[in-house]
């Protein structure tokens, strides 16, 4: 699918669903990655990402562009365009559109390995776990009041 094509089809969703014309452009962002679209205030664009219709198919772009056209519409109206917006909620309702766009399938987000820094007492051997970096010149144990010394950098899940 091409711009010129998405153009169309934003159109006629507009329309047909809002019984209001969409008078902006609508194209497709290679950019975007977390999101399946986005409304631009400033421009009263809309930009989508072609892997949801490359992956998911037309029935999700045609529910991602529902959900552009909801923010589209209510920001030109100058109501409540935000998620949290009584306006929008009903909106969204009211024409079928989701809320949240469906995850990609070939994009499984990925469990954060958190970095932990682990400090041992020279003397009593009492270990410490940390996220932070600890200034060993300044701290002691607190069991022995030994000095410490660190050990390694761990990543955990």
């Amino acid at each position: 699918m091409l711009d010129s094509e998405l153009q169309l089809m934003v159109e006629k969703i507009s329309i047909d669903s809002f019984g209001k014309p969409f008078r902006h452009k609508a194209m497709f962002n290679p950019r975007l990655r977390t999101t399946g679209g986005r409304y631009i205030l400033e421009t009263h664009n809309i930009e989508i990402n072609k892997k949801y219709l490359e992956q998911l198919g037309e029935e999700e772009l045609v529910g991602i562009i529902k959900h552009e056209l909801v923010h589209y519409h209510l920001h030109l109206e100058g109501k409540g365009y935000q998620h949290r917006d009584r306006d929008f909620k009903l909106l969204l309702k009211k024409v079928g559109a989701p809320r949240y766009c469906n995850q990609l399938p070939n994009e499984k987000r990925k469990p954060l390995m958190k970095k932990v820094l682990l400090y041992k007492c020279t003397q009593c051997h009492l270990p410490y776990y940390r996220k932070r970096r600890i200034d060993t010149n300044r701290y002691v144990c607190g069991k022995c009041k030994g000095k410490l010394e660190k050990v390694k950098e761990l990543f955990m899940k």
